[in-house]
């Protein structure tokens, strides 16, 4: 049921008139009821939640749910949404779809605290965490909300999808099927780092997460924060001015009525972004908060479903960790991953043309996973019999160099194995070890390799990541490993190893591993090319991966390079799914600054980059050893 609103424009003097027509989607308020509640949960702080029934009270119907630090919004019971659930098909068929804005956000009561450490054997009702408000919330809903069947669902995409994975843990009895997306699983490997290396691309969103809210914390049904507003559009030259990090701080100083203006030194407004800085390392703060390592006792009652793309810059670790460690821990619970050719949260878009940056995959691909995979997960277990046989693979997976979708029982597949190609002289990417010599490039820090060739300003970066990588290849500071034309398919399917042997005059440094397909002369270009590039020699990056030099041994225990020594980095890019085609080339490409996607390293050591100085900052000459490999998963 469509409203339409006719909007009448008049057009120079003349009284020529244009009609525009403007349709407002009346679906959810013309089929459903919405309710909003204030839960209470067992330490007494209540969470806003919003609850969308449909009108049809013939039928029971389960309940499916989304918890969120992004608001339920809009507010007020006569405002509706105008799409539900976790898409079209389910809203239509009929589920009753909640909201909840997660504690501390909102207009739910008490503190949030960004990645909330789950709190295991707990002995009190004050004891909280996620996984205890997810199961209080069920409770109430199940045995307050009228005409529902007693099935639980739960999804989520990014932080939501955090979530998600969170309800698995001490799930509650009616919780059948959850299926995390693009799930968060450990700031410290995804979203704000990688591997250690602070990703300055996501400055701009820290405010998101660490400015309180007003008038004491309490509830609140607008934006209390404000997102840093570069005063450019040239982020790369921006942030090369500023120079160190600290001299960032004047950004998250935000003089409000409800904040003292005098503020110990190096201390900000922004509790987020003091926790970055005052935990440089993998330490306790990082390792509670973390949500991998308590997925060992998943319920087997919750069928789970974890969702990622291949292509997604934010939450890639996430999806494939908790996938991997609840297979892992988990032998008799039924739990799959879906993996397509996306970025952030594609799957859930409405676009018929499936396209990540400048790199066309398909037509209705998010469509597919939406009608044939979501809705039929969630139609199984939660209307269903609800038992293992639910008509989807163990891993429904989509390959991005041949663009079709494989299915398999296992992921890797069966019939994977490991290959080993040698980072050779020549540029040559070698299936053997020519000999042990040293390539050297100059890593300036005056002249940092930027992460793409665009000029422009993100609140987080997308796009790069299937980003054309010529620019980079024909840079000084990018060495370059290539094979000759393939002369027949090569399948990447899984996880990447990067044994590199390295050398730098000084004692710090990034490393920077990039896995490309780079097309034939050939290739068609598509319509959503960038103007200034053709699809003809196209080096479409696959996978990349940074590693700070000073936790390759750990992440916790950093420790400097001794100059000139001969040293072992190894570097886990996550997994691929990706056929480098007969005519194409396998290239690698390796370097050392990759900015501002990450933060510059000042090339000497010190003991927390964001305290380091303008001095602490000197161009080094790195050396990468030709006994250097890149370990494959392959396809046999």
């Amino acid at each position: 049921m469509l409203s339409i609103l006719l909007l009448t424009v008049t057009v120079s003097c003349k009284k020529t008139t244009k009609t525009e027509v403007q349709e407002v989607d009346t679906y959810v308020a013309d089929n459903y009821t919405k309710k909003e509640v204030d839960i209470e949960m067992r330490d007494g702080i209540t969470l806003h939640t919003t609850i969308y029934s449909p009108k049809d009270t013939s039928k029971k119907y389960p309940i499916i749910m989304q918890r969120t630090p992004y608001s339920s919004r809009p507010y007020g019971e006569g405002n509706f949404k105008t799409k539900i659930g976790p898409n079209e098909h389910l809203m239509k068929e009929g589920n009753v779809i909640v909201y909840q804005d997660v504690r501390g956000r909102w207009l739910s009561e008490g503190h949030y605290v960004n990645m909330r450490a789950y709190i295991p054997n707990k002995t009190s009702d004050d004891q909280v965490d996620e996984s205890s408000d997810t199961y209080d919330t069920i409770e109430w809903l199940v045995n307050n909300v009228e005409n529902n069947n007693g099935n639980v669902g739960i999804w989520g995409i990014s932080y939501p999808g955090h979530y998600a994975t969170y309800a698995t843990v001490d799930a509650h009895p009616a919780l059948k099927a959850a299926s995390p997306q693009a799930c968060i699983g450990d700031f410290f490997f995804d979203d704000f780092h990688h591997n250690g290396a602070y990703l300055l691309s996501y400055f701009r969103a820290t405010s998101l997460f660490g400015t309180q809210r007003p008038n004491g914390d309490a509830p609140i049904d607008t934006a209390w924060y404000t997102l840093p507003n570069l005063p450019t559009e040239d982020q790369y030259q921006f942030f090369l001015d500023a120079g160190p990090l600290k001299n960032l701080d004047y950004f998250f100083e935000y003089e409000t009525a409800d904040t003292p203006t005098m503020r110990p030194e190096g201390v900000t407004d922004d509790y987020f972004w003091n926790e970055l800085k005052e935990h440089p390392n993998y330490d306790e703060m990082w390792q509670s908060r973390g949500l991998i390592q308590h997925l060992k006792n998943v319920k087997s009652s919750v069928a789970t479903m974890i969702v990622g793309g291949w292509f997604d810059a934010e939450d890639l670790y996430g999806p494939l960790e908790t996938y991997k460690n609840i297979e892992k821990y988990n032998e008799d619970n039924y739990n799959t991953m879906v993996f397509g050719p996306w970025d952030h949260g594609g799957w859930a878009r409405d676009k018929e043309r499936n396209v990540v940056g400048n790199y066309y995959f398909g037509d209705s691909i998010s469509l597919f996973y939406q009608k044939d995979i979501e809705t039929k997960f969630f139609n199984h277990f939660l209307k269903g019999e609800g038992d293992k046989n639910s008509g989807l693979p163990e891993a429904y997976v989509f390959d991005t160099g041949k663009k079709e979708w494989k299915k398999y029982d296992t992921w890797p597949p069966e019939n994977a194995a490991k290959q080993t190609m040698y980072l050779s002289d020549d540029q040559e990417l070698t299936s053997e070890q020519k000999g042990t010599t040293g390539i050297q490039f100059i890593s300036d820090i005056k002249k940092p390799v930027p992460y793409s060739e665009d000029v422009k300003t993100v609140f987080t970066p997308r796009k790069y990541m299937t980003d054309d990588q010529r620019f980079a290849a024909r840079r000084s500071d990018v060495l370059v490993f290539e094979t000759d034309v393939m002369e027949e398919d090569l399948t990447l399917a899984g996880d990447i190893m990067a044994h590199l042997k390295v050398a730098t005059t000084g004692t710090a440094a990034d490393w920077i591993v990039k896995v490309i397909d780079v097309h034939p002369a050939d290739a068609e270009t598509n319509e959503e090319m960038q103007d200034h590039l053709k699809m003809s020699n196209y080096h479409l990056m696959v996978r990349s991966e940074v590693l700070r030099g000073r936790f390759r041994n750990s992440f916790s225990d950093p420790e400097p390079f001794t100059p000139n020594e001969k040293t072992d980095v190894n570097i886990k890019l996550q997994d691929v799914f990706h056929t480098i085609k007969k005519g194409h080339k396998l290239q690698i490409q390796v370097q050392s600054t990759w900015f501002p996607l990450i933060d510059l390293n000042p090339q000497t050591y010190v003991d927390n980059i964001f305290k380091a100085n303008e001095s602490d900052f000197k161009t080094q000459t790195h050396t990468v050893f030709t006994d250097s490999n890149i370990e494959f998963t392959v396809l046999k």
